[in-house]
């Protein structure tokens, strides 16, 4: 996460980072934290869902994240007209979380991306 801001009130030393321009943080607490600094917030998921976000969204793709792929899941990509991207090992998914296989998605697919780091992380900033 980075964040471009002011300080926040009462933040904890390490989180505060008054003194630096962009400030850095992990997980939940951290994001609080900084959403409360600044307006500006970047979630990195290096195991893969921030670039299956990047390419499906470069591709012309809306993208909502969700925390978990159960039926939950179906039910928000129901509600928000959109396809459930299945998990990168079954072939009978047309979309998941693997980049290489989001390089084909067309403009304008409404897709639900799966993660539990980084999905939750963007809904919740």
């Amino acid at each position: 996460m980075v964040v471009h801001a002011g300080a926040v009130a009462g933040a904890d030393v390490f989180t505060n980072q008054r003194e630096y321009p962009l400030r850095f943080g992990w997980g939940g607490e951290d994001l609080a934290v900084l959403a409360r600094a600044g307006c500006v917030l970047v979630v990195v998921d290096v195991l893969r869902f921030s670039t299956a976000v990047s390419v499906a969204v470069a591709r012309g793709a809306r993208v909502w994240p969700y925390r978990w792929r159960d039926a939950s899941a179906r039910g928000f990509a129901v509600e928000h007209g959109a396809a459930l991207a299945g998990s990168r090992d079954d072939p009978s998914s047309r979309w998941s979380l693997s980049p290489a296989r989001l390089t084909a998605i067309p403009a304008g697919t409404r897709l639900v991306l799966t993660s539990p780091n980084g999905a939750t992380l963007s809904a919740r900033a």
